[in-house]
Order: structure tokens, then C-alpha cells, then sequence
């Protein structure tokens, strides 16, 4: 049994939740930061995983970016929930609040 592999399948799972409540909460980041709060959050994500994960989000019209000059290195793009990822971050929350509420059931 490898439980790492399944450690991996349910971050993935929440990965997408946890992005946009990151971006709920700070109203906008960028690629480094949303990195290095999934980490403090002990939600280890490679970069190679977040950009797919954050253009698929800007394609679903849930984010949206901008870019910004940087005083060390290359253009930062800043992204942000729009007005339908706040909707589908709030439907994401109320499906945490029940899945979560129904595996603390069966587990306790």
C-alpha cells in the first residue's frame, strides 16, 4: 500500500478549493505567493502542478490577472476571483462544509 500516492490524490482533490480560498481571502496573488501559502499550510504543491491549475481556472472565467512590473526580475501576473469564481468558490465551500462534516461522521 502506498500512501503516499493517495496523500497526493486527495491534495489534488482540494487543490483547486484551496487556490480560490487563498484568493478569497487576499483578494489577489501571484503564482509565488499562492505556493507559499499552500506550503505554510502543509498542502506541498509544485509549481508544474499550480499554472495548469490557474489557467484552467482563468479559462473557466473563475480568475482573472494582471501583470505587473517587478523591481527583481521579470512581470509578476497578479490573479483574482471574478465574479463567477466567487460564486463557484462559495459553492466550493458549502460541498467542503458537507463532505468534510460526512468523513468526520464515518471516521469518529
Amino acid at each position: 500500500m502506498d500512501i503516499e500516492n493517495t496523500r497526493q490524490q486527495m491534495r489534488k482533490g482540494i487543490l483547486e478549493y484551496c487556490i480560490l480560498a487563498i484568493l478569497h481571502k487576499h483578494g489577489e496573488s501571484y503564482p509565488s505567493e499562492i505556493l507559499e501559502q499552500l506550503k505554510e499550510a502543509k498542502l506541498i504543491v509544485v509549481e508544474g502542478t499550480i499554472y495548469p491549475l490557474l489557467t484552467r481556472l482563468k479559462n473557466d472565467d473563475y480568475l482573472t490577472y494582471r501583470w505587473e512590473e517587478s523591481t527583481m526580475g521579470p512581470p509578476r501576473k497578479y490573479y483574482k476571483l471574478t465574479t463567477e469564481g466567487k460564486k463557484f468558490h462559495a459553492a466550493l465551500g458549502t460541498t467542503w462544509k458537507e463532505l468534510s462534516t460526512a468523513v468526520n461522521k464515518l471516521a469518529n
